[in-house]
């Protein structure tokens, strides 16, 4: 069944959607349906792709596959002001044959490391859009207004958060409890080291299609990365580096030693995996 589908770029640019060929590291390649989809899918998807063509942030960016319209990969980057600030984000996506009915299936590029709540080491994502994790209302999936847009925004903004700590079932009514507060600062401190890790393996093993941006973005943004580790070296908090007016809501003032240390160690690290990718750092 012919389609139309939008025109495949120039590849001197680095879109924010991109149509694309080739899915063979995707990691839901091997998933069946797609030969046999109704005239209804085929129209779902569409829209799909035309609202994220149009309506994507600057901070999202998505690969949708020529010769296989069922898959679709997105980037999302870290928000200042939380511990996953200037990182990359991987996710896999899969629209199963009764899409919309059902919602997409969804896996993180871990890298092996559990640095939220919601994203595991094996890939699953924990998300009330996703039937993965407990819901009602909007945070549901709901056949007839979600969207794979919301979907990412959900992941950029609930997931990936300031405070991600809280995000643990049953937490959330710890918020602004003083022990709650602590823990939320700790946690910080262990999602900005795994976080640094995360950069390590990416930068090591970008996915398909995604290899210019990579390199692009942190060209762009490891100044930024190294300045905001030294800044927690002197002892700022995860995600206000250089804001020595900003207090947490514990009323700490600056991360822990044990935390100081091993960034210590870690950021040589960070410093040759920038280097090795062609970056110049300064440090």
């Amino acid at each position: 069944m012919q389609t139309e589908k939008p025109q495949l770029p120039s590849e001197n640019d680095v879109k924010i959607f991109d149509v694309v060929v080739d899915c063979s590291d995707h990691h839901f390649v091997k998933e069946r349906g797609h030969e046999n989809v109704k005239r209804g899918w085929l129209k779902k998807i569409q829209q799909e792709w035309t609202i994220l063509q149009n309506d994507l942030p600057d901070d999202i960016h998505v690969r949708v596959y020529e010769e296989r319209m069922d898959l679709l990969r997105a980037c999302i980057v870290g928000a200042a002001g939380t511990p996953y600030h200037d990182n990359l984000f991987f996710f896999d996506i899969f629209f199963p044959p009764d899409y919309p009915h059902e919602p997409p299936s969804v896996h993180y590029h871990s890298g092996g490391l559990r640095l939220n709540p919601n994203l595991y080491e094996t890939g699953k994502v924990c998300l009330s859009l996703l039937k993965t994790w407990a819901g009602t209302g909007n945070e549901v999936w709901n056949p007839e207004g979600s969207t794979v847009l919301q979907l990412l925004l959900s992941l950029q903004a609930l997931v990936l958060n300031e405070k991600p700590y809280f995000n643990e079932a049953g937490y959330d009514k710890f918020v602004g409890k003083a022990d709650g507060e602590k823990n939320s600062i700790t946690y910080n401190e262990n999602a900005f080291l795994l976080s640094c890790k995360s950069m390590m393996y990416i930068l090591h093993k970008p996915p398909k299609h995604f290899e210019k941006f990579v390199k692009e973005h942190f060209t762009c943004r490891a100044p930024h990365i190294l300045e905001a580790c030294n800044a927690y070296l002197g002892g700022d908090l995860i995600g206000h580096a250089r804001d020595s007016t900003y207090i947490s809501d514990d009323g700490c003032k600056g991360c822990s030693t044990g935390f100081k240390i091993m960034l210590g160690k870690l950021l040589p690290k960070l410093v040759a995996a920038f280097c090795e990718a062609g970056i110049a750092c300064g440090q």
